[in-house]
């Protein structure tokens, strides 16, 4: 029977996870395909830690340009993260003629044009399905699926670990630091969880899920993003008060030529099925103009989600490989040279409803000030809550807005930080009534 020989550069927990599937499933995945997949080699930094894999020795190497150079490799697998050493063993890779699967986000979300081109140019395929959502097939649903369909907008929950966060923080109303170190030690969070509570990894993931649904290109870096270190069991409080439910959303909308993109705290209706995606769960909805809404939801980390997401695109160039037809589909499922750079829409030109929270001094005519100065930025208030009496005569108050421009309403922000009777930064939570798509 033909072998496929694979070689996986790094060895950490998806890779383990990747190792531990070839081992359980190798003889079934043989019968179905017609061909094996062999581990002919490892590379890793640390060849001595006990992975609970028996993988034999002379697999091992602590260069991963070796996987490269090896004429008996067929498929790269890269899984060391980064994007410096990551981008030169990939294109490499690409350059010696062996097709690539890859799980780093970070990497294409950088380089992806450049490694997209080469993988194009050399009539290989670069598989990518694990870098977005875990477990969940989104990218294969909007490469393949959803081909047919002009795709509207694309947002949801793509990061697990702020989710989880978020989650803790609501069910048990507790502050965002314990929760996070909670997270660390259960493994959930990196020792450094700047990505992932800042939003980073969120913005990553964003700019593939915009190339794929709208073959259109936005830099990452200039996509407005927002981490929730600044959410309190406050906000949370007052969102479940008013209906809702606090979650880190990755949000793109199409607009004519231009696209809406962002990735910050939002209040969910408590209805949506968003509101629903809890814990280290991942849950993506994709608005047609044809087939309307569809949502996507599982696992979006861990070692076993990720792996069999991973695996999956082995399977895909391998087969592709071993029947001639490397290359035959571009990684995003249309020419690299096909798409556009995008307009993208100024966060300031966006709309949405606002969440402000305020601590004033409690006295006549200070929510009248408020009031006055919002109403001269186009801004109406919908609803305003405060509870108790606070501290040292300061008391919480929220204010929740209709409709208004992100400008409008940063230019009142200023204004009102200038008041004397406020005694806090003012926190703001977009909120999104009716998600969908645009227009």
């Amino acid at each position: 029977m033909r072998e496929v020989r694979l070689g996986l550069a790094g060895f950490g927990t998806i890779g383990t996870g990747v190792v531990k599937l070839l081992e359980g499933l190798g003889p079934a995945l043989a019968r179905r395909l017609g061909f094996r997949l062999k581990l002919a080699q490892v590379a890793d930094v640390d060849l001595n830690r006990d992975r609970g894999v028996a993988v034999p020795r002379e697999l091992f190497t602590t260069d991963a340009f070796a996987l490269v150079s090896d004429p008996q490799i067929d498929v790269v697998i890269e899984l060391i993260g980064g994007c410096n050493v990551a981008r030169r063993l990939v294109l490499a890779a690409l350059r010696a003629g062996k097709s690539v699967v890859t799980a780093n986000k970070a990497l294409l979300a950088v380089h992806g044009q450049e490694i997209f081109r080469s993988a194009e140019e050399n009539k290989l395929d670069v598989g990518f399905e694990a870098s977005v959502g875990g477990g969940i097939p989104i990218v294969r649903t909007l490469r393949q699926g959803l081909s047919g369909d002009r795709v509207r907008a694309v947002y949801g929950i793509v990061n697990g670990t702020s989710n989880y966060i978020l989650t803790q923080m609501s069910e048990q109303e507790a502050e965002f630091e314990p929760v996070l170190r909670r997270a660390q030690a259960e493994g959930l969070a990196e020792a450094d969880p700047s990505f992932d509570v800042d939003g980073i990894d969120a913005a990553h993931k964003l700019t593939l899920l915009i190339q794929l649904a709208f073959g259109v290109y936005v830099p990452f870096e200039q996509i407005p993003t927002e981490g929730i270190r600044h959410v309190t069991p406050l906000d949370i409080r007052f969102a479940r008060e008013l209906g809702y439910v606090i979650k880190l959303l990755a949000i793109a909308k199409l607009h004519g030529r231009e696209v809406e993109a962002r990735v910050h705290p939002t209040m969910v209706p408590r209805k949506h099925v968003l509101a629903d995606v809890k814990g280290a769960y991942n849950g993506i909805t994709v608005d047609g103009e044809a087939l309307g809404q569809t949502f996507y939801y599982g696992l979006g980390a861990g070692m076993m989600p990720t792996a069999t997401a991973v695996l999956a695109d082995v399977i895909e160039v391998a087969r592709n490989r071993v029947y001639g037809s490397s290359g035959a589909t571009p990684p995003l499922g249309y020419p690299i040279g096909e798409q556009k750079r995008a307009r993208l829409r100024p966060l300031e030109r966006c709309e949405s409803e606002f969440y402000l929270r305020l601590h004033a001094v409690d006295r006549p005519g200070v929510l009248g000030q408020i009031a006055s100065i919002l109403g001269r930025r186009q801004i109406s208030i919908a609803a305003v809550t405060q509870h108790g009496n606070g501290e040292g005569g300061v008391v919480p108050v929220v204010m929740r807005t209709h409709r208004a421009l992100e400008r409008n309403l940063r230019l009142a922000l200023r204004e009102i930080a200038r008041l004397r009777v406020i005694r806090k930064p003012v926190g703001v939570i977009r909120i999104e009534e009716s998600l969908g798509g645009a227009s």
